[in-house]
């Protein structure tokens, strides 16, 4: 007799019978099966890791949180804390900043996602560029099955402490420069999350709970205070904006975790349900000599500062000010609904005048047709912006007297001191800038200090002169006179801006100030040139001087990139401190008109006078609109490692970038949607 095949009918079996499927088959049509069904998951929220950022426990793994996501929070243990702010300015980088004994910067990068037969792969550096206590580089994958998430990598440096593998980069083998990925041996480290079932409570559903269970790539022992390297967790992630977890880490210490976060793409203004766009007035009803009063009226009634308004024959000219929107689609939009019913029904066009800070920004021709097709249906959004046309900046409307106010929360950081304390102080300031004229306005704002310790940081040890790291001194006065200037802003030619300051420019300074700015409307890039000279205020809240001037000034090129809304900024020339050198800025624009980015300054004085090798960072701003009436007030965090004096520029309010950039091309493609808004 024969031997029967495995999988081979066996005798008498029934025809249209299969084959009987081994062992070998059923394992790899179970593995085939669950990688089919592991796609499925991917909508599964990441979760954070105890030193911030997506994670496992310690470890990180290859999950991102979505695009735009802003996260702040703070891991407490037994021997210490750590506070960290997390962004993902990139749908594929994640960049986090900690505080922790001492300051660090982590940044992970996406590979490549995960589909139906691979992993998801991530390669990051813990701690990157200071060779602090926790400095490492990471390779890792992860890949979900149903309610089971898997990740496996190798870390090195801090990472690799568990030495489990020698290393195939380390430097006598590695063919280029540097020490990344060759620090000491390599660790293998890994984990699962698991998502739980709701568990009842008597409260009803307790849902968005994760199980974790890590092999942590570092070793045991006295240095790292644990008994193993397996690490035991459980998180929380109830809703879109709240993480908390309860973590036993190398079985000896408990770490408790907590962050919030939110979604930098939305409007962080309350909602302003859009004008209803009137009929227009039948033929005859609305005589050419229309009502500039009740159309005025109409344009306060929708936030704005109207300036002027002209009938010439088909087309209507109107200038505003100000406004509680800073994109220009939206602006367009508005006055075009709120002057509706006034205009004679043989208007076609709005000739529309956009000024801010007492300067004209944009001038741009709607055709009122296509809003009215827009409103109805018919038309689009897309279809109001092909049918418009922008102008060159220039003024066209005399500048009569104006008056706007702010009450803007105000917070400074101290970050990165050697002892490891979060440094801050939380305030309230009343802006306020009177226009005069012919673009002429002065300016200023009081400063009350609400809470906080910055005014007991240790004083600067900087060999630097001390232009920014003295900061703790000038939070010592609970009241305080940020700024009081003059001010004049113009077009001398046609998208051409100039600046003339003078006054208490900054907290720290006052002086002269001076700026021209080429910025055309229709190009994706402005060449600015600022000039100032200053001299240190005091301390304390009176207005004399402490006897440091400087001479500083940068030639500066501002470009948007193709993809992401993303831009870049370069700039070269004198710092305060009297250093020389350049920064460059990359930053991306949500359509909610907050902006993510970071920057890296590299001048002289870095390297010596114990500045450390560059000053970097990343930023945070945060429109205010909806704290005043005809307000551009924004909010603004930047985080860096510590307050150094090296690469530190004059902060004025109106920087002319900030001004005029709302008035280009680039920004109506951008909010286009604002028309219709």
């Amino acid at each position: 007799m024969g031997t029967r095949r495995q999988g081979a009918l066996p005798p008498g079996a029934p025809p249209g019978t299969g084959p009987v499927p081994g062992p070998r088959f059923s394992w790899a049509l179970g593995l085939l099966i669950l990688l089919a069904t592991s796609a499925a998951a991917q909508e599964v929220p990441a979760t954070g890791g105890a030193l911030g950022g997506v994670g496992l426990i310690e470890m990180r793994n290859a999950r991102f949180r979505p695009d735009a996501t802003l996260e702040a929070g703070a891991a407490f243990r037994r021997n210490g804390q750590a506070w960290f702010l997390s962004a993902q300015p990139l749908p594929f980088l994640e960049t986090t900043f900690r505080l922790e004994r001492d300051s660090a910067f982590d940044l992970k990068l996406r590979l490549w996602q995960e589909n139906a037969w691979r992993p998801a792969l991530a390669v990051g550096l813990q701690d990157a560029g200071s060779g602090g206590g926790r400095a490492g580089e990471y390779l890792v994958a992860s890949k979900r099955f149903r309610s089971l998430d898997l990740s496996l990598g190798l870390g090195w440096g801090r990472l690799g402490r568990g030495g489990d593998l020698p290393n195939p980069l380390r430097r006598d083998w590695a063919p280029y420069p540097g020490s990344l990925f060759r620090s000491g041996e390599v660790a293998l480290f890994g984990g699962l999350e698991w998502s739980l079932p709701a568990l009842p409570t008597p409260l009803g559903p307790m849902e968005g709970l994760r199980a974790k269970l890590e092999w942590s790539g570092d070793s045991p022992g006295p240095s790292r205070n644990a008994a193993s390297r397996v690490n035991l967790g459980l998180q929380w992630q109830p809703n879109p904006w709240l993480d908390a977890g309860l973590h036993l880490l190398g079985g000896t210490d408990l770490l408790l975790r907590l962050s919030l976060r939110t979604d930098a793409a939305r409007q962080p203004e309350p909602p302003r349900p859009p004008l209803p766009m009137a009929p227009r007035p039948a033929p005859g009803t609305n005589p050419a000599g229309s009502d500039p009063a009740a159309l005025k009226a109409a344009l306060r009634r929708a936030g704005f500062d109207p300036l002027g308004f002209r009938l010439d024959g088909a087309e209507a000219r109107i200038a505003v000010a100000g406004g509680p929107y800073a994109n220009l689609a939206q602006v367009a939009g508005r006055v075009a609904r709120a002057v509706q019913p006034h205009l004679p029904a043989t208007v076609e066009r709005l000739r529309l005048e956009w000024r801010r800070q007492g300067v004209t920004v944009a001038r741009l021709v709607l055709l009122r047709q296509a809003m009215e097709a827009a409103a109805a249906g018919p038309g689009s959004a897309e279809e109001v912006l092909a049918a418009t046309t922008l102008l060159p900046a220039e003024n066209e409307a005399p500048r009569g007297p104006s008056l706007s106010w702010a009450l803007e929360p105000r917070i400074a950081l101290q970050l990165g001191n050697p002892r490891g304390v979060l440094r801050w102080q939380a305030g309230l300031a009343t802006t306020l800038r009177i226009g005069l004229g012919g673009g002429v306005a002065v300016a200023g704002s009081l400063g009350q200090a609400v809470a906080g310790n910055l005014d007991g940081a240790p004083p600067s040890r900087s060999r630097l002169p001390h232009v920014r790291s003295d900061i703790a001194l000038y939070s010592q006065a609970p009241l305080s006179v940020p700024t009081l200037y003059a001010e004049r802003i113009w077009t001398p030619a046609p998208d051409l801006f100039a600046r003339l300051t003078a006054g208490l420019l900054e907290p720290m300074f006052g002086g002269i100030s001076g700026e021209v700015l080429w910025r055309p409307a229709g190009r994706g890039f402005a060449l600015g040139l600022d000039l100032n000279w200053v001299a240190q205020r005091d301390y304390g809240p009176g207005f004399a001087p402490l006897g440091y001037t400087a001479a500083t000034g940068h030639l500066s090129l501002h470009a948007d990139l193709p993809v992401l809304n993303l831009y870049t900024l370069a700039r070269a020339g004198r710092y305060l401190a009297g250093d020389w050198g350049g920064t460059l800025e990359v930053g991306r624009r949500f359509a909610s008109g907050i902006e993510i980015g970071g920057f890296a300054s590299l001048t002289n004085a870095t390297g010596r006078y114990g500045e450390g090798n560059a000053d970097r960072g990343f930023y945070l701003r945060l429109p205010l609109q909806f704290l005043g009436p005809a307000t551009d007030a924004r909010a603004i965090a930047v985080v860096r490692p510590g307050p150094r004096d090296a690469g530190q520029r004059l902060a004025v309010d109106n920087p002319l970038w900030e001004v005029a950039r709302e008035g280009r091309a680039e920004a109506l493609d951008r909010g286009f949607m604002g028309f219709l808004r």
